[in-house]
């Protein structure tokens, strides 16, 4: 099926478009942007630079991709965003490539739904099916994993990493890495607990979860150092992937701090 291009859209001669594109009013595409088969872009939409967007994504108005990241070290080097399938973008939404003097990548998942506002920063990493939420904000170098869930108006800072399953709640501040299946709300955001509706919903079992807040718990006692509580939680649970995947989330980057409960909590 050949793309349907409104006449009101400037198209350059050297994208690419993929069969059963549509193209709405007013939108402007570059050069070296790549759209994937039934990409809908309703109008307004403006994708510049070395923009690739998987099939069956769609745009709605006044998104914009592609344009210099908003790095001032930034020197004008090639860089790109890649943006996997059935990705939703709704108004407003902003996303800017890597830069030159690090990541030179953007890189979105499959199945992603940004909603009204959102920003994504330079060189930021986000997994498959992650929910960013009305007005949420997403700084440079971050790292999302999959099933994540921003909630609206949040503040994510820049090189923070956001594991699996994680839920940040509305209008949260965000400096520290959150653990994966962690349920994070405030300003500065604090670890609620897990996100335990999050897991119901995705079909973990019962036991799974109860497992999971166990060691929750060994892992965010008030007794001994936290070292030796991540230790204790390593050894007692070393056949629980789950909660392997969170001792290993932690351990990955020691340098950075980790989102961590209030105190008495």
């Amino acid at each position: 099926m050949n793309p349907f291009i409104h006449p009101s859209a400037i198209i350059a001669s050297d994208a690419k478009l993929g069969a059963g594109v549509k193209i709405g009013p007013y939108c402007v595409i570059g050069a070296n942007v790549e759209l994937g088969d039934n990409v809908e872009l309703i109008g307004h939409v403006s994708l510049n630079g070395r923009t690739k967007i998987g099939a069956d994504c769609k745009l709605y108005p006044f998104v914009s991709m592609g344009y210099p990241p908003q790095d001032f070290k930034h020197r004008g080097g090639p860089v790109s965003i890649e943006i996997g399938e059935r990705c939703i973008f709704r108004e407003n939404v902003n996303i800017h490539p890597g830069t030159d003097i690090g990541n030179p990548v953007t890189k979105i998942g499959d199945d992603c739904y940004f909603m009204v506002g959102t920003h994504l920063a330079h060189e930021g990493q986000m997994g498959n099916h992650v929910v960013v939420s009305n007005g949420a904000q997403i700084g440079g170098n971050v790292v999302i994993g999959d099933h994540v869930v921003l909630g609206g108006l949040c503040a994510i800072h820049q090189h923070t990493r956001i594991g699996n399953h994680a839920f940040i709640g509305g209008m949260a501040t965000v400096t520290t890495d959150v653990i994966p299946y962690g349920f994070v709300t405030g300003n500065p955001a604090r670890l609620a607990g897990l996100n335990v509706i999050g897991l119901k919903r995705r079909d973990f079992s019962r036991r799974t979860i109860q497992d999971m807040r166990a060691a929750y718990r060994l892992l965010f006692a008030q007794e001994g150092t936290f070292s030796e509580r991540l230790s204790d939680t390593e050894k007692s649970y070393k056949h629980d992937e789950f909660v392997t995947e969170i001792v290993d989330f932690i351990k990955m980057q020691e340098s950075r701090s980790i989102c961590m409960p209030h105190l008495g909590r």
